[in-house]
């Protein structure tokens, strides 16, 4: 399946910076950014299904193959037209028995919910007790102000130590590992961060902060839909191999991927732990 396949799959799904559906425009870093992490995260998955959970469009369903998966979204629209099992569900409320999953992989989800620690309890209950849980997310000293979430779509953001200790409250076993961009990635996100920057200069009060959330989210997708409308030479050129993992400088990684093993039993906490 070419990288452009979930165009087909979302050609009725509204864009929005809620889930990414398409590669078309100024979106394809961002695109191909999501389907590295993808590709990235099967190198540490085991053998059978594979629980795919936030999945939204399937934008990179074809990167499981050949292990069968199963995607999960709160939204059906979503999930419609995908060729593999889906389930509508919160993915803090999963509809499958203990131990149902010999894999599991979130990508970009975790953020999107105001108590991971649920979501987290929820895969480490369906996770085979030998299998392997995977957590990729943004990594929050990267892409905008540390201390501050600009993308109103997300709830929590965390640095490399904080996602440690955050999964480390569900699964004994947890490591970290960075994905890393290419130069030319670099610069097409160093371009996108001045008009960041430029925007949040013009905000010097910090009025922002004080918008309720559905209103931001409205705006935000105003500004991604009209500032990614066409692309750039830079932004086509922009693939998968622009992308790859390690274990170092973690600090710098546009993205976190925690490498979750050895489930810890249901109720033993829903909070981080700290040791």
């Amino acid at each position: 399946m070419r990288d452009d396949s979930a165009n087909a799959i979302s050609g009725t799904v509204k864009v929005t910076g809620e889930r990414t559906s398409t590669g078309a425009g100024g979106f394809n870093p961002t695109f191909q950014r999501h389907r590295a992490n993808y590709a990235l995260a099967t190198t540490f998955l085991e053998p059978g299904r594979v629980l795919d959970l936030g999945c939204g469009v399937g934008h990179s369903l074809d990167l499981l193959s050949p292990r069968d998966s199963v995607g999960v979204d709160r939204d059906a629209g979503a999930l419609a037209g995908q060729p593999r099992e889906t389930v509508v569900s919160d993915m803090r409320e999963l509809p499958f028995q203990d131990g149902s999953f010999p894999s599991i992989v979130c990508s970009h989800a975790i953020e999107h919910v105001p108590d991971p620690e649920r979501l987290l309890s929820e895969a480490a209950r369906v996770l085979a007790p030998a299998g392997t849980a995977i957590f990729a997310t943004p990594n929050r000293l990267t892409f905008g102000p540390a201390d501050e979430i600009i993308d109103p779509y997300h709830y929590i953001e965390w640095d490399p130590v904080e996602l440690a200790t955050l999964c480390s409250g569900a699964f004994h076993q947890v490591s970290i590992h960075g994905v890393f961009g290419s130069e030319r990635q670099l610069a097409v996100m160093a371009m996108e961060r001045e008009k960041l920057d430029a925007l949040l200069r013009k905000d010097f009060l910090g009025l922002r902060r004080m918008v309720p959330r559905r209103l931001r989210r409205r705006l935000y997708d105003q500004r991604l839909r009209r500032e990614r409308r066409a692309s750039t030479p830079e932004a086509a050129a922009i693939t998968i191999a622009d992308f790859e993992l390690r274990s170092e400088r973690l600090e710098e990684a546009l993205d976190l991927i925690a490498v979750c093993r050895l489930p810890r039993p249901r109720g033993w906490s829903l909070r981080p732990r700290t040791s």
